[in-house]
């Protein structure tokens, strides 16, 4: 069987934006234009709700683009079979070496082999977990090939011979990674430029210093008998400054000690 797909057998690549199918072909392709390449088995769940709203909109005007890759059409046989048995025995089925390196390679035409500027990434449960910081990594790259595991997970030697690193969501499973592919592009695509009006908001915001972001506040001035706080109000910029850290600080070391102690541990 060849590395390249039949055309009979899914989409393999899409542009889209607030109206997905209307857009796929009529958008812009920006020469640097950030890419997400996404290996799924299910393509149509792609762009989702990343058509919509600020990420929508940036795609719409080609400022970043995804790909959908049908992995079914790297199957193998009459029924295009992505899995089989664990090898040893077990309970379910795992991903195939041979079918997804097949995708892998398809997904990597036009994309450089340096993980450094274009990372394969595997949404897994035993993942590393994914943060605000991983986020500007990808944002800084050139774009991301995502691997939306299902069932059982993939073929370590996969993971192995291509240098794919795991990125999980948090301590919990799901049916596939096609939902947390999407959180993934979200955190990433909004840090490119241009896609934010305000390039400020990504410095104020949550874990961008290392704390919780500060509680925010607007009108009315008063609501059911409680007030903005009166510093809000007091146009004085310096004790706003200072008061948003403290609040960031209070908030972070209640809520988030393993945060918190990083943080502190590093200005040690």
């Amino acid at each position: 069987m060849s590395d390249g797909p039949t055309k009979s057998h899914g989409r393999l690549a899409i542009g889209a934006a607030a109206k997905p199918r209307e857009l796929m072909t009529d958008r812009p392709h920006l020469k640097d234009a950030w890419i997400a390449k996404v290996i799924t088995l299910f393509p149509d769940a792609f762009p989702g709700f990343l058509g919509a709203s600020l990420t929508g909109k940036a795609l719409y005007d080609g400022l970043w683009r995804i790909e959908p890759i049908d992995l079914r059409t790297f199957g193998e046989g009459k029924h295009r079979n992505v899995d089989d048995t664990p090898a040893g025995g077990g309970a379910g089925m795992v991903l195939r070496a041979d079918v997804m390196a097949k995708a892998i390679r398809f997904a990597q035409r036009g994309a450089t082999d340096d993980r450094a500027r274009w990372p394969i990434v595997y949404l897994s449960p035993r993942g590393r977990l994914f943060d605000q910081t991983a986020a500007r990594r990808f944002a800084g790259c050139e774009g991301v090939t995502l691997i939306c595991g299902r069932f059982e997970g993939l073929d370590e030697r996969v993971i192995e011979h291509f240098g794919i690193e795991e990125v999980s969501l948090g301590d919990f499973v799901m049916t596939g990674g096609e939902i947390a592919a999407e959180a993934v592009i979200d955190a990433t695509v909004r840090l490119l430029p241009g896609v934010l009006g305000n390039a400020a908001s990504t410095e104020e915001e949550s874990f961008s210093g290392g704390l919780w972001e500060h509680p925010p506040d607007t009108r009315p001035a008063e609501w059911e008998g409680r007030s903005i706080p009166d510093v809000l109000t007091s146009g004085d910029h310096g004790k706003v400054a200072r008061w948003r850290r403290e609040q960031a600080e209070r908030i972070t070391r209640d809520r988030r000690p393993d945060l918190w102690a990083r943080r502190t541990d590093g200005e040690d």
